[in-house]
């Protein structure tokens, strides 16, 4: 065991190491470097997760502590490392999925002069990422969902020099500190009640949390502690009304849209709420709160997809949509379900998210979709991936994608938990449109006319994902031609293809019907989760010829026809459409004004406040009454005591005899 502990040891240390490697001594190194000692930390990383996954498939779990911080009344403050089915996977994603990122970076950040900078950060993050998952108590979970908000905070504003990603990252910063703040007093009171931070004392101790209320409220204190502790996986997993910050985070570069803000980062809230399963189980109300806010997430979200022109904000809202069913999955408690979901769409939408920033190399760092068109024999590669990727996406049969979302879908209709109805509608609707925005997305790149080296539409408000030097432009210029991107590009693109079309099938008999998640998520008796679905699984290839006369397959195909007729064929219909609902399409745009809103209510209220605590508490308070205050009372003090202090032996001898008149006077009353 104590070699496996070195092993343990090794995957979030071998990314640090690189990260400190590439950070401190980058410009030694150079650029060759810089990528070289980080690849390699991420390989070892994930080669250990693999041999860690090996043994803990013979059974082989840990829980344990390796470095005892300090203990204050009896409370713990320890680093410690669960390792059990639930974290392997997570391992095995996070390190794979990086890996190929940062094979990809080596080709799209080839010419940016951060070059190494922005190696050291995506190593970094990994770190943080994985001592997140691996964590088996409170303090270091709160250690790593900071330190990856921290790295995202620094990613989205790589390119500093830029003010639309200086503030895309200030307002990740801020939406994610309101989550946290949530998340931080849900671990208080696991802290104060519990009377630990261990995650298997905590849960041995749940049942007696549950039949408790909360001081002076009368509130369940377990539905106050799952209802804090989700708030803050609404900030992280970006669910409504805390999404706002993950479309603006496409301000940085690429790589890091497909590594945070797809794959990883974004599902550590999911991640999350799966592991404190023993503790969810025990609140029908918190479920419930799960339930309502996933549905509207992926429902609502995906409408936003279907007026977005930046390829990669359609790639944007897509993520925010299949959030939003990762959350329904927790909220009908399918546990096993959420993340089997998590773990396929972090290949998918990588795959995704590379395949647009391939295509944006290609078009010279244009992203508006409507300068594309007929790349398919330019960017073959790019073509049949981003194909791959898109079908995984709206969940056709045999693709990974299918396998989760239908699970979900099936586990939403035989929910009995309030709220499942309009989950059920929202996820249904949802299928539908999935299908559409993402096969508009990839008629307009793919397919028709070619519409690059021409006159450029305005981008009505979309950033563009450009270096920030002068000598580059957007677009082809007039006679240019798209062209496939370097071998360093595509081979992940491959590498990412294979799992999104295989992944599914392979594993979801062990992960949804099979024993593997037994002893990391627990679904207590009264909660429906996958049984019924289990009961009628007749294997992968069943599943997906039954699949073929479901309604979520028929309604993916009729977005994807319906997609394929508005912009291949009739292109005027979809005009029209905008100009007589263009009320709806303003809203659209405008993502339901939920930016605005923040301005007027929250970002005025926060300068009406700041200036009245200047004005009032600074200002006047602090400067006026305790600082100038107390200046004026020392010489008004002064100026009382000028009077009697004349230099005069005659007044000093008069005060003198009144003096001891006073004295005599009340020493003879007192008599």
């Amino acid at each position: 065991m104590s070699d496996m502990k070195a092993l343990y040891l090794l995957v979030p240390l071998a990314p640090l190491a690189g990260a400190i490697l590439a950070g401190l001594f980058g410009r030694q190194l150079g650029r060759s470097g810089a990528h070289g000692v980080t690849i390699l930390g991420v390989l070892v990383a994930f080669l250990a997760s693999v041999v860690i996954f090996q043994d803990v498939r013979n059974g082989h779990l840990f829980n344990g502590t390796v470095y005892t911080w300090m203990e204050s009344g009896g409370l713990k403050f320890e680093i410690g490392f669960l390792i059990d089915p639930l974290t392997t996977m997570m391992m095995l994603v996070v390190t794979f999925v990086s890996l190929m990122v940062h094979i990809y970076t080596i080709g799209y950040m080839k010419d940016d002069p951060g070059y190494q900078r922005f190696f050291s950060y995506i190593s970094l993050f990994t770190f943080s990422m994985l001592m997140l998952v691996m964590s088996n108590n409170f303090l270091q979970l709160f250690f790593g969902w900071e330190a990856v908000g921290l790295v995202s905070y620094l990613l989205i504003g790589f390119w500093h020099d830029r003010p639309t990603a200086i503030y895309a990252n200030l307002k990740a910063f801020l939406v994610n500190r309101v989550g946290d703040f949530g998340f931080l007093l849900g671990i208080g009171l696991i802290a104060a009640y519990a009377g630990s931070l261990n995650y298997a004392e905590v849960f041995a101790k749940a049942e007696g949390l549950a039949a408790m209320e909360m001081a002076g409220t009368g509130w369940p204190l377990m539905t106050a502690i799952c209802i804090c502790l989700f708030i803050g996986a609404m900030g992280k997993s970006a669910q409504v009304p805390l999404h706002v910050w993950l479309p603006d985070s496409m301000e940085g570069p690429t790589p890091i849209s497909a590594l945070i803000h797809a794959a990883t980062m974004v599902t550590a809230g999911i991640f999350m709420v799966a592991r404190m399963s023993p503790l969810f189980e025990l609140s029908d109300a918190a479920l419930s709160f799960v339930l309502v806010i996933g549905a509207t997430t992926a429902l609502f979200m995906g409408f936003l997809g279907i007026v977005q022109n930046d390829i990669k904000r359609v790639v944007a809202y897509s993520t925010l949509s299949q959030l939003g069913y990762m959350t329904v999955a927790l909220g009908v408690s399918a546990y096993s379900a959420a993340v089997f979901h998590l773990m396929t769409h972090a290949f998918f939408k990588a795959l995704l998210f590379l395949g647009a920033g391939s295509v944006i190399i290609g078009m010279h760092h244009d992203q508006d979709m409507r300068n594309m068109g007929g790349l398919r024999k330019y960017m073959p590669i790019t073509w049949i991936t981003s194909l791959l990727g898109s079908l995984a996406l709206i969940g056709f049969p045999l693709f990974s994608g299918f396998y989760s979302k239908d699970s979900i879908i099936e586990a939403v209709h035989a929910a009995t938990i309030p709220g499942a109805g309009y989950a059920l509608v929202c996820v249904l609707l949802g299928v539908f449109v999935t299908a559409f925005y993402s096969f508009r997305m990839y008629f307009l790149v793919f397919h028709g006319e070619e519409r690059f080296g021409k006159a450029h539409h305005d981008h009505h408000g979309d950033h563009e994902d450009e270096e920030p030097s002068s000598d580059h432009h957007h677009g082809l210029a007039p006679g240019q031609k798209p062209h496939e991107s370097p071998w360093v590009v595509t081979l992940p693109l491959v590498l990412l293809a294979i799992p999104s079309v295989l992944i599914g099938m392979i594993t979801i008999e062990p992960m949804l019907f099979g024993t593997w998640f037994q002893s990391a998520i627990f679904v207590a008796d009264n909660h429906v989760g996958l049984s019924q679905l289990a009961a009628s699984f007749t294997g992968a290839f069943g599943m997906a010829a039954h699949g073929l006369v479901t309604a979520p397959f028929w309604l993916a195909m009729a977005g994807v026809v319906l997609s394929w007729y508005f912009y291949m064929r009739r292109p005027d219909i979809p005009a029209a459409i905008q100009r007589r609902f263009s009320a709806i399409h303003t809203v659209l745009e405008n993502k339901y004004y939920f930016d605005r809103f923040n301005e007027i209510v929250f970002a005025a209220g926060a300068r009406v406040l700041g200036t009245g605590l200047w004005k009032g508490g600074d200002r006047a308070l602090i400067d006026g009454v305790a600082v100038n205050g107390s200046a004026r009372l020392v010489g008004w003090v002064a100026q009382i005591a000028r009077l009697v202090q004349t230099g005069h032996l005659y007044q000093y001898a008069l005060a003198m005899i009144v003096g001891v008149f006073v004295l005599l006077t009340f020493w003879l009353n007192l008599g």
